[in-house]
């Protein structure tokens, strides 16, 4: 045994490491020419080690082979020209010797440039038998060339394989009709493939065929890897989270974990400052209590950018996912000769002294209040194309809940058991159209046995293939028969004034005014439901009736066509059902406030006393957890503060937030239905003191814990 090896316990490094560090270098992905000889030319093993001790990492993900070159000497792939006789590999590995810093090799696997140069064999071909350009094809052999690059790793005596990744596309052409693809599908289904997307029960089968093709190469990768070296870990870097969709053949369980752990991503500069947590809360739902890595970056825009974010902006997405209970990677991407920027890592090193000195306080488990369901069937037969068609209401759902600061898990519906479903005092199918028998039965068990249910949108009125329904599946839950599902997008709500058992859901909305809610509409008649409130079509002009005229912008409310609101009582339990989508509104452009209060206040009348409560501003976001051994809640609060921005170059998709430089100072009160018995916070700064109800705190920084102790 190495004294590497003897450094190392007998733990997987993956079940210790709460921060870490990947760097790779910056450039290859524009195209180098192999007489760049300048290009990561000072790209150094050795000194990357350095730095990631200094700051504190406690793994490296190190770039050893991306789409073109290896960075250390593989007989297989053409090295960096930059390198010459150098092997950041080999450098980086003698450089941990003996050091508690695991080395965790980055293989790129989807679109090897190099290879389909020379072996376009390996490539993906469209249905009309041409090849796609720099997309492989995971049937075509090409294993056994990923398999060799990995066994030449492996003789480098490393810790970890993250591979990168095993999808199929971003966007279409979708699929692989290749000379293998082909064949096997016959010989699985005993049916040729389909000629293209058909969305009828051909494509169901190559959607299948997809996604085990996508499992299939990677469980044989896996098998490979242990064959050779069992104890090595292996991860993938994971897309089966939204508003990523069946395009990548990847779904949300079943691609996850068949690795060590799942690795995702969070793309704040692509989807939003609150991406970071809902694909966190994403990613744990895979496998309940698994390890999960959750990796971010330390520039502003994409990967391959020169900036660094400053020390506020990367203490509040690290400390966002620690208190999600995630392990955290931290993404440096080197300037083009391969030299590490003094700053980053300076700041790195604050993110992660911060993250050990705060340890003992992450990883507990959550108290979570609402389980928002998630349908792969819904994404993949509804959303079809356009999956913002059914995940937009899902993620508005996390983001109005976010702002409530109510705490939310996500419900799969690959892994979803009675037991799951229990959990959760309230459980939200936000536009969730399509519901699976067996889905629909553990739905009816839930609200039988006492659980309260959120409908929103759709939901349950579209069939396993995305055609439509003349009734809703959980009709009997609902209350109410089906009418007619609202052609239109910008539809109103308003709820009137007069008081009654649902007079709750008017807090803070104006009463007998309709409000936009911006999303799916259906008309619904009750049977056993009480209602509430009116649901409004929206004007159209002449032209716009004639088809003559667009009408993307939302129009004024019309005519009352539904009930918005239906309670209906199901066994012990109670269903509220929104015949709109302000769900869907709040995480569109027309959002409105009236929207986001409108699920809050919903979710108040199904469970109006929650153990604990947390009021703080919008801006920050709260994680709650439980340690009932110890009688002892946690109060994670991250505070978001971020300046207002403006377009840039007028294009609308390039809209990013501006930079967090700056504390937020903000109050805050937790009400507790237990007696308090004691509350204390981490930050010195914090002003806090507590009654037997509740904690009230002064806060002037990125994080804080409350800790408070109950009877």
């Amino acid at each position: 045994m190495s004294k590497r090896e003897e450094s190392m316990e007998v733990l997987p490094w993956f079940r210790k490491a709460r921060v870490g560090i990947e760097v790779g270098p910056t450039g290859a992905q524009g195209g180098i020419d192999p007489d760049d000889s300048d290009f990561a030319e000072h790209f150094s093993g050795s000194a990357i080690v350095q730095k990631c001790l200094a700051a504190g990492a406690e793994y490296l993900v190190l770039w050893a082979k991306d789409n073109e070159f290896a960075y250390y000497d593989s007989k297989i792939v053409h090295k960096a020209p930059g390198l010459r006789d150098r092997d950041v590999l080999r450098e980086a590995i003698d450089a941990a010797s003996g050091k508690a810093l695991p080395i965790i090799a980055y293989c790129e696997v989807q679109y090897p440039g190099y290879l389909l140069r020379t072996h376009p064999e390996y490539s993906a071909f469209d249905s009309e038998g041409k090849p796609i350009t720099g997309r492989v094809c995971y049937n075509s052999g090409y294993l056994s060339h990923v398999v060799a690059i990995a066994t030449e790793m492996l003789e480098y005596g490393i810790d970890g394989f993250h591979f990168d990744m095993v999808d199929q596309g971003f966007g279409p052409p979708y699929g692989c009709w290749c000379e293998h693809c082909r064949s096997l599908f016959q010989e699985e289904y005993g049916l040729p493939m389909p000629d293209g997307v058909t969305w009828d029960a051909d494509w169901e089968r190559m959607l299948e065929f997809r996604y085990s093709t996508s499992a299939r190469f990677e469980k044989q990768l896996v098998e490979s890897v242990r064959a050779l070296q069992p104890k090595v870990s292996v991860d993938f870097n994971y897309h089966g989270s939204p508003p990523f969709s069946w395009e990548l053949g990847q779904r949300p369980v079943q691609h996850a974990h068949i690795g060590d752990f799942a690795t995702g991503e969070c793309g704040l500069w692509a989807f939003g400052a609150l991406h970071g947590s809902l694909s966190t809360l994403f990613v744990a739902a895979t496998k309940p209590g698994a390890v999960y890595q959750m990796v971010m970056q330390r520039g502003v825009h994409f990967y391959h950018d020169q900036t660094t974010r400053p020390l506020a902006d990367l203490r509040w997405e690290a400390l966002t996912l620690l208190s999600h209970g995630a392990q955290v990677t931290i993404v440096d991407k080197t300037p083009y000769d391969g030299t590490l920027d003094r700053v980053t890592y300076e700041r790195i090193g604050e993110v992660f002294a911060e993250a050990q000195a705060k340890r003992e306080h992450f990883g507990h488990s959550p108290l979570q209040e609402v389980g928002l369901f998630y349908s792969t069937h819904s994404r993949d037969w509804y959303g079809k194309t356009t999956p913002s068609l059914y995940q937009r209401a899902f993620m508005g759902a996390h983001r109005a809940l976010s702002y409530a600061h109510i705490p939310v898990g996500v419900l799969l519906n690959e892994n979803l058991t009675a037991e799951k479903l229990r959990s959760y005092p309230v459980v939200y199918l936000p536009n969730a159209t399509i519901l699976t028998p067996n889905e629909t039965e553990l739905l009816r068990a839930y609200v039988q046995e006492g659980g309260n249910l959120l409908v929103t949108g759709l939901t349950g009125l579209y069939g396993l293939y995305g055609e439509e329904l003349a009734e809703s599946s959980i009709s009997d839950l609902i209350g109410a028969r089906l009418k007619e599902r609202l052609s239109t997008q910008d539809n109103h709500v308003s709820l009137a004034s007069s008081p009654n058992d649902m007079e709750r859901l008017n807090r803070g909305i104006p009463t007998d005014w309709a409000f936009l809610t911006y999303g799916s509409g259906v008309a619904y008649e009750a049977t056993t439901a009480k209602t509430y409130g009116e649901l409004y079509t929206p004007h159209r002009t002449l032209r716009q009736r004639k088809g003559t005229e667009n009408y993307s912008l939302p129009m004024s409310a019309r005519e009352a066509v539904s009930p918005a609101v239906f309670l209906n009582s199901y066994g012990k339990g109670e269903v509220l059902t929104l015949s709109c989508s302000p769900d869907a509104g709040f995480a569109s452009e027309y959002r409105t406030v009236e929207q986001r209060l409108l699920i809050q206040n919903a979710i108040r009348l199904l469970h109006p006393l929650p153990l604990v409560t947390v009021e703080a501003p919008l801006h920050v976001e709260s994680v709650i957890t439980l340690d009932e051994s110890n009688r002892t809640i946690r109060v994670h609060l991250i505070g978001y503060l971020s300046p207002a921005t403006c377009t840039g170059e007028g294009h609308c998709q390039r809209l990013f937030p501006s930079l967090m430089e700056e504390a937020p100072l903000y109050r805050t009160k937790i009400t507790v239905r237990q007696p308090v018995q004691h509350a204390r916070a981490l930050n010195p700064s914090t002003e806090i003191t507590f009654s037997s109800e509740a904690v009230y705190a002064t806060i002037d920084d990125v994080h804080e814990t409350l800790i408070i102790s109950y009877a």
